[in-house]
């Protein structure tokens, strides 16, 4: 089924984008996706504080376990509750990111299968659009993915995903664009009928240079372009900084970023990231980041949660 589907391919009357017959991409028509994230309790907060729903919202789980989906589930990070989310705000999409460190060898075999299928049919149940990011940040040291293992592990998750029919899942490619590391990015890339859109980390100003040749290659092959995870790492939004903002939204409108999603979130207040160091980066614990905030997503035509939203962005549940 996938060799056909990297045969035939149509394109998007509106953005141009080459898609592999029947793999959903969920382009906005118009503007760009506001996702929020990536824990429970901080985007109930984020909601609270800032006064908007966005459009979409953020969720991790892993292939050993697909915790976090249909019940609550905490590794010292926060809370993961997906199933909580859908519920608490049905006119959202959803951005999940699937963790597959130390088992890429393991995946083809089938030894993860009853997860995928897990996986599959919690999307299919979710009845509104999926960004699936699969082994994200591909490229960071940290992951040790192997590129020959990474790719077949994605494209048997893919595969596997096809196989079960589940059609509102956009197949998400997310690299970490490490500042000053060497331009291999393709080494892992699983083909253009596996990837529906090209994602990147911005977290540190100093990863532009490398972001935008990440861009490049989006265009290239013809792939809408997400910011899947972003912070002001070691900014503190508390104390009113805003240089990192600034630099954020003149990247987003300079390479048309089509969906952002935002963490927002008190890294020093979890075990997993105290070390980090990287902050408090709330948007709604300071004024003036929230004033600016709202101004930016207005002025860029950010979607925010709607009765509309899906239409916005082709999809018919």
């Amino acid at each position: 089924m996938s060799l056909v589907l990297g045969k035939f391919f149509f394109v998007h009357s509106e953005d141009h984008v080459a898609v592999p017959k029947g793999q959903s991409q969920f382009i906005p028509h118009e503007g760009r996706l506001l996702i929020v994230g990536q824990e429970k309790n901080e985007i109930d907060q984020y909601v609270s504080g800032v006064g908007i729903i966005p459009a979409g919202l953020m969720g991790y789980t892993s292939i050993q376990e697909a915790g976090g989906l249909y019940t609550s589930d905490d590794n010292s990070g926060g809370v993961q509750h997906a199933q909580y989310l859908l519920e608490r705000y049905p006119h959202t999409v959803f951005q999940l990111a699937l963790y597959m460190v130390g088992v890429l060898a393991e995946i083809p075999t089938g030894k993860y299968d009853r997860n995928i299928q897990k996986l599959a049919e919690w999307i299919k149940q979710s009845h509104r659009p999926v960004y699936l990011r699969i082994g994200y940040e591909f490229d960071l040291p940290d992951n040790h993915y192997n590129p020959v293992e990474y790719k077949r592990a994605y494209r048997y998750i893919v595969d596997h995903l096809r196989k079960q029919k589940v059609t509102n899942v956009a197949y998400v490619w997310h690299s970490a664009v490490i500042a000053n590391r060497n331009d291999h990015f393709m080494d892992w890339y699983p083909g253009d009928a596996y990837v529906a859109w090209f994602a990147i980390s911005y977290f540190d100003p100093a990863q532009t240079k490398r972001a935008e040749v990440f861009a490049k290659y989006a265009r290239e092959h013809k792939k809408p372009l997400m910011i899947a995870e972003a912070t002001p790492a070691g900014m503190y939004t508390v104390k009113g900084k805003l240089s990192w903002f600034k630099r954020f939204f003149d990247f987003i409108e300079k390479e048309d970023v089509k969906v952002v999603s935002y963490i927002n979130y008190n890294w020093d207040s979890y075990p997993m990231f105290k070390l980090f160091n990287w902050a408090d980066a709330r948007i709604q614990k300071n004024s003036q980041v929230k004033e600016m905030w709202l101004e930016k997503i207005q002025a860029g035509h950010f979607l925010q949660s709607s009765e509309g939203l899906f239409k916005k962005i082709s999809y018919e549940p």
